[in-house]
C-alpha cells in the first residue's frame, strides 16, 4: 500500500456549504465526552454545529462549531457509539454520491471516514482516518469548518445578555490557528486548534487540506482542540498517549469497588454501563470523588444531585460518600447573603464558572437556593456512619453537621407549625427550592401557584431523618442531652406532618403547605420520597405505596412525578407528569422500606427496559406518556445524558429488591425477604466492603423463593442475618 501524499501544488476547491444545522440535526443522536472540568457534545458524525452542543471548559464553550466536510459536504453516517468504559467516541461515515472526489467521479460507499476522539486533561484528542476502498487513485478535499463564540453555559441555555465581552480576530499560524476572547470579567478565554498536517488553506474558520489517495490507501489526520497551547504537534504518539491514559483511568474507576454479576446479559450490560456513566461524571478533587450532575447542562458540583448519587451507591462504594461529605462540608456557607440565598450552616447547591456569574449577573457562583440539600447532607453522613464506621469522618465533620443541623432548626423554628420551609432572597434565585424547583412544580389543587414560604412533603421527611440521625450520632458520642432533643424534635415532626399533610379523602400527602398554612391537595411523587425516609405510620404508608404503583403515577416504564389527572398535568413537562429514574428509585427505596418486595421488581423492570430503549442508558429523565404495546419509552428532547443520579438508580432500586442493608460498624450484613429482577436466576455481589473486610453474596431464585449464600471464603468476623 502507497503512502497517501498531501497535494500542495493543486488548488483546493471551496468546499460547498453544508446543510442547514438543523436540518440534519433531527435524526442524529449526541454523544458526551467528559475529563475533569472539560466536556464535549457533539452529533453522531462528530460535528459541533453551535447549538446546544459544543465544547466546554469551566463552562464557557470554547468551542463552538466543528465540522468536517468530505467532498464538500457533509459525509452519510453509517453508525457511531462510545467504547465501553465511555474513554473514546467513534463515528464512521462514508462520501455520498455523486462526489467530486475523482476525476471520473466516486460510487457511493468509496471513501471511509472514521473519526476516534477523546477528552484528557483539558484537551480534545481527535484522529481522523481516511480510507479508499476504490481502485483508482482519488483526490480527497477535506474540511474542517470551527469557531468558538465563547458562551457562558447559562447563555446556551438559553439566557439573554445586554453586553457581552471581545472576540479578537483569530490569529492563524502554519498548522494552528488561536481563537481569543476577553470577557467582561476581565479574563481572556481561547481555543487553540492544531493539525497534525499544514493545511493547504487556513484561515479562522476552516482549514482545507487536499490528499492524493491510491486504491486501497488510507491517511490519518491528526488534531487537537485546548484552551492552552500543546507543547508538541498532534501526532499518532501523542494521541495514543492520551487514549491509553484515559481508558486506563476510567477502567480503574469503574473497577472499583463492589462488582455486581447475574444471570441476565444485556441485565450485566446495563449495570456495567452505568458504573461507567457514573465514572465519567465523577472528577477528582482535592476533598475526594465528587460526582458532577450531569451533561450538558449540569456539568459541576451539585449538592442534592451529589448526595443523592452518592446514597445510591453508599452500599457498593463508601468512597464517593466521603469525597461528597467533604467537599460539602468545606463550602458550606458560613455567613448570610440574600444574593446567594445563603445561611450559616446551610449546604451548597451549586458552584459555577464562568463569566456570568463571575460578573453576579447569576448568583451562581456559589449558591445556596436549595432546601433540602442541607438536611440530605445529614442524612448522609449518618448514612455513612452506619454503612462503613468511620466515626474518624465523623468527628471531622461534627462542626459542619452541628451548623447544619442549626440551620435547619432556625428555620423550622420559623414557621408556625414547626415545619423546614423556603422563599427565595433574590429574584434571581430559585423561584421553588426542592429538588423540583421548575417554577411551575408546585401548586394548589385548582392550578394556582401557592403564597410563600413553602414546606415541601418530603423535605419534612429529610429534616425528620436528619434530627434522626443526629440524635444517634450524638449518643453514639456521649452526647445523652443533645441526643435526646433531636429525638424529641423527629418524634414532634412527624407527628405534625401526619396531621398536616395527610389527606385522608385522598389517602395521600399533600405536596406541600403554602405561607397561610394550606396543603396543597396535590397528589405528587414527592411522597415516596417520605416513605424512604420512614416517617408515614404503616398503614398510611401501605396505602401511599398501592397508589404509587397503580396507573395514575405508574407509567409502565416508572413513577410519574406526578399523577395523572391532576391539575397541570403534562407528560411532557420537565416535572409535572415526566419520569424521573432517581425518583422512582428514591421512591422504590421507600417501597421497600415498609416490605413492599413486588412492587420494587415491577419498577426495576420498568426501569431495565427504558435503559435497553437508550442503549443500556437511563437519561435525566423521559416523557410520562403510557406504556404502549410495541412503542418504547418517549424522550424528553433536552435531558441530560448521562446523568448521575439517574445511573445511580438501578443500584438504588437493586438494594431495594434484595433488601440488603450493610452494618459497618458491628461487621454485619442484613438481608430481609430478598428479591431478584424479573428475569434473573442468581446474582453476585463480589466484594462487598464490610468493615475492614470484604464478603461475596450469590443470590438465587429457587421455585419462589430467593436465598442468599456467602462464598466459602467469608470472614468469620462478618454476620449475616438473612430472613427469607
Amino acid at each position: 500500500m502507497s503512502r497517501p501524499e498531501l497535494v500542495p501544488e493543486e488548488p483546493v476547491p471551496d468546499p460547498a456549504p453544508p446543510p442547514d444545522a438543523s436540518a440534519r440535526r433531527v435524526p442524529l443522536r449526541m454523544y458526551a465526552l467528559k475529563h475533569g472540568d472539560t466536556f464535549l457534545v457533539a452529533d453522531a458524525l462528530g460535528n459541533i454545529a453551535g447549538d446546544d452542543d459544543g465544547l466546554f471548559h469551566n463552562d464557557t464553550r470554547i468551542l463552538s462549531r466543528f465540522v468536517v466536510l468530505l467532498g464538500g459536504e457533509l459525509p452519510s453516517l453509517l453508525g457511531a457509539g462510545l467504547s465501553q468504559d465511555n474513554a473514546v467516541f467513534t463515528s464512521h461515515s462514508t462520501n455520498r454520491t455523486p462526489s467530486p472526489l475523482g476525476d471520473e467521479g466516486l460510487p457511493n460507499g468509496a471513501i471511509h471516514l472514521q473519526r476516534s476522539r477523546l477528552l484528557w486533561n483539558d484537551r480534545l484528542y481527535e484522529q481522523l482516518r481516511v480510507e479508499n476502498f476504490g481502485q483508482a487513485e482519488v483526490r480527497v478535499p477535506l474540511a474542517i469548518r470551527f469557531g468558538a463564540d465563547f458562551h457562558d453555559m447559562f447563555e446556551v441555555r438559553g439566557a439573554s445578555r445586554l453586553h457581552r465581552g471581545r472576540v479578537a480576530e483569530p490569529e492563524v499560524r502554519g498548522d494552528s490557528a488561536v481563537l481569543r476572547y476577553t470577557g467582561l470579567d476581565k479574563v481572556g478565554r481561547q481555543a487553540v486548534i492544531r493539525f497534525s498536517e499544514t493545511p493547504q488553506r487556513l484561515d479562522g474558520d476552516t482549514a482545507e487540506f487536499l490528499f492524493r489517495l491510491p486504491g486501497h490507501g488510507a491517511l490519518d489526520l491528526y488534531v487537537e482542540v485546548g484552551a492552552e497551547e500543546a507543547p508538541e504537534a498532534p501526532s499518532r504518539p501523542r494521541f495514543r498517549h492520551a487514549c491509553a491514559q484515559a481508558k486506563r483511568r476510567m477502567r480503574t474507576l469503574s473497577r472499583y469497588g463492589t462488582v455486581l454479576r447475574s444471570s441476565g446479559r444485556l441485565f450485566n450490560d446495563w449495570i456495567e454501563k452505568s458504573r461507567a456513566d457514573l465514572s465519567l461524571l465523577v472528577t477528582e478533587l482535592p476533598t475526594g470523588p465528587y460526582p458532577y450532575a450531569g451533561i450538558p447542562w449540569f456539568s459541576t458540583t451539585f449538592g442534592r444531585d451529589a448526595i443523592i448519587t452518592a446514597l445510591q451507591t453508599l452500599w457498593l462504594s463508601p468512597a464517593l460518600a466521603r469525597g461528597v461529605l467533604r467537599f460539602l462540608a468545606a463550602r458550606q456557607a458560613l455567613e448570610a447573603s440574600a444574593f446567594k440565598d445563603a445561611q450559616p450552616g446551610k449546604i451548597m447547591h451549586e458552584a459555577r464558572r464562568g463569566e456570568m456569574v463571575a460578573l453576579g449577573e447569576l448568583p451562581f457562583a456559589e449558591y445556596y437556593g436549595g432546601v433540602d440539600t442541607t438536611p440530605l447532607f445529614v442524612m448522609l453522613a449518618g448514612a455513612y456512619a452506619s454503612r462503613t464506621g468511620d466515626t474518624a469522618l465523623i468527628d471531622e465533620l461534627w462542626p459542619a453537621l452541628l451548623r447544619a443541623i442549626g440551620w435547619v432548626e432556625r428555620v423550622a423554628d420559623g414557621n408556625p407549625g414547626g415545619f423546614l420551609d423556603y422563599a427565595r432572597s433574590s429574584e434571581k434565585g430559585l423561584s421553588n427550592q426542592g429538588w423540583k424547583d421548575s417554577y411551575d412544580s408546585v401548586f394548589h389543587a385548582d392550578g394556582r401557584f401557592p403564597d410563600g414560604p413553602i414546606a415541601l412533603v418530603e423535605v419534612q421527611g429529610y429534616a425528620f431523618a436528619a434530627f434522626r440521625t443526629m440524635g444517634d450520632l450524638a449518643a453514639q458520642r456521649g452526647l445523652d442531652d443533645d441526643a435526646t432533643r433531636w429525638w424529641v424534635r423527629a418524634e414532634a415532626l412527624r407527628v405534625a406532618v401526619e396531621e398536616r399533610f395527610w389527606m385522608e379523602d385522598l389517602g395521600f400527602y399533600a405536596l406541600a403547605l403554602d405561607g397561610h398554612g394550606q396543603p396543597c391537595r396535590v397528589r405528587a411523587s414527592n411522597a415516596g420520597h417520605l416513605l424512604y425516609c420512614g416517617l408515614p405510620s404503616a398503614d398510611r404508608a401501605a396505602r401511599v405505596a398501592r397508589q404509587l404503583l397503580d396507573t395514575p403515577f405508574d407509567s409502565g416504564w416508572g413513577v410519574r412525578t406526578l399523577a395523572r389527572g391532576e391539575a397541570n398535568f403534562n407528560p411532557m413537562s420537565y416535572h409535572n407528569g415526566s419520569v424521573w429514574p432517581h425518583d422512582g428509585a428514591l421512591c422504590a427505596a421507600g417501597l421497600s422500606r415498609y416490605g413492599e418486595r413486588a412492587g420494587v421488581v415491577r419498577l426495576l423492570s420498568g426501569l431495565f427496559e427504558t435503559a435497553v430503549h437508550f442503549d443500556m442508558r437511563l437519561p435525566e429523565l423521559f416523557c410520562g406518556f403510557p406504556r404502549v404495546r410495541g412503542e418504547g419509552p418517549i424522550a424528553y428532547p433536552v435531558a441530560c445524558l448521562p446523568q448521575a443520579w439517574a445511573s445511580g438508580a438501578v443500584f438504588m432500586t437493586l438494594q431495594a429488591c434484595l433488601g440488603l442493608k450493610v452494618d459497618g460498624a458491628r461487621n454485619r450484613i442484613r438481608i430481609d425477604r430478598p428479591r431478584l429482577p424479573n428475569g434473573i436466576e442468581t446474582l453476585t455481589v463480589e466484594a462487598l466492603p464490610v468493615g475492614e473486610r470484604q464478603v461475596t453474596l450469590t443470590f438465587r431464585r429457587i421455585g419462589d423463593q430467593v436465598v442468599v449464600s456467602p462464598s466459602s471464603t467469608r470472614p468469620p468476623e462478618i454476620e449475616i442475618i438473612a430472613r427469607m
